[in-house]
């Protein structure tokens, strides 16, 4: 959870790899701009920030995989559990470009 309150990728995935939303945290509600300044939600900065989190957590698996490689680390299960979160992350953040792409399709439809 960032300062704003907007889940992470990362915690999203966490999430999605129970398949099971209830266990979500309650603080995931969304908030409506009544309750919030409009200067203080920034949908860039929270995609961007996001993207930050999902290459650093990618940086992360590459490095698990190196050192269990190299015989540094035994331990698979950990390693397999930061390459599933990874994975997860990343196909969210495929997702959300295509929803972003088509949304921006669509306004270039109705504008022309």
């Amino acid at each position: 959870m960032n300062e704003k309150g907007w889940p992470s990728f990362i915690e999203m995935a966490d999430a999605n790899q129970h398949d099971d939303y209830s266990v979500l945290p309650a603080s995931w509600e969304l908030t409506t701009t009544e309750s919030q300044p409009e200067s203080e939600i920034g949908f860039e900065s929270a995609l961007l920030e996001n993207l930050a989190r999902v290459n650093r957590l990618q940086g992360e698996t590459d490095q698990h995989v190196q050192r269990l490689h190299a015989g540094d680390s035994k331990n698979v299960a950990d390693v397999l559990s930061a390459v599933d979160k990874a994975e997860v992350a990343y196909h969210l953040l495929m997702e959300i470009r295509g929803q972003l792409t088509e949304a921006y399709r669509e306004i270039r439809r109705m504008q022309g």
